[in-house]
């Protein structure tokens, strides 16, 4: 559908491009957006800008930042021992919030998927072969329970063994507060795979 308004067409087009936004979706946040008093307009359009402005890569980790290297990279209280390899930033931000983890992270920047032309030259995996030095222990793979993260662990597993240090696995099964007479056959397999003792 063409608008009156080349603005809104604009807008509605550049919107659509989002993750999760299809054109029906943009068109309600441009007329949303035209409800909306235009100094809110003005700063969420200065909020966008400084993402490309001040957010940059940590030159270690590859996490988001504003400073470099990344304030979890030059927190002295965490662990040095450990590295927690994520295929994503939010991923960090996800195992931040647990306040579990006090070890560091590196960030892949995705997951291998031949489909869609990602291979390892594509992630920060070289990267992290480098950052193994003497004082790393252990590495936890935390990619995600699916079939491009389950690749991308495979392939770390075969790239790190040789470093002869310790390899790691988040534990994966049936999440807290489910049935499991309502999980799916791969998910008890996991969390029977994964059991601790007590």
């Amino acid at each position: 559908m063409r608008y009156s308004s080349e603005a809104v067409e604009r807008a509605v087009h550049e919107l659509s491009k989002l993750p999760g936004i299809g054109r029906k979706s943009a068109q309600r946040l441009v007329f949303y957006l035209l409800k909306r008093p235009a100094e809110d307009v003005k700063i969420l359009g200065e909020v966008l800008q400084d993402l490309h402005e001040k957010v940059r890569y940590c030159s270690l980790c590859y996490n988001i930042t504003e400073q470099d290297p990344c304030p979890i990279c030059t927190d002295v209280t965490r662990d040095r021992s450990m590295i927690c390899v994520v295929e994503e930033a939010n991923d960090v931000v996800a195992l931040e919030k647990t306040v579990e983890y006090r070890g560091l992270y590196h960030v892949l920047g995705g997951a291998l998927s031949p489909l869609d032309g990602i291979g390892p030259d594509h992630l920060k995996m070289r990267e992290l072969v480098t950052r193994l030095s003497g004082q790393i222990r252990e590495v936890i793979l935390a990619t995600n329970p699916n079939t491009e993260g389950e690749a991308t662990a495979l392939y770390l597993v075969k790239l790190l063994k040789p470093l002869d240090i310790k390899l790691t696995r988040i534990a994966r099964g049936i999440p807290v507060g489910a049935d499991i007479e309502y999980a799916d056959e791969i998910t008890l397999s996991r969390a029977l795979e994964g059991r601790v003792t007590l």
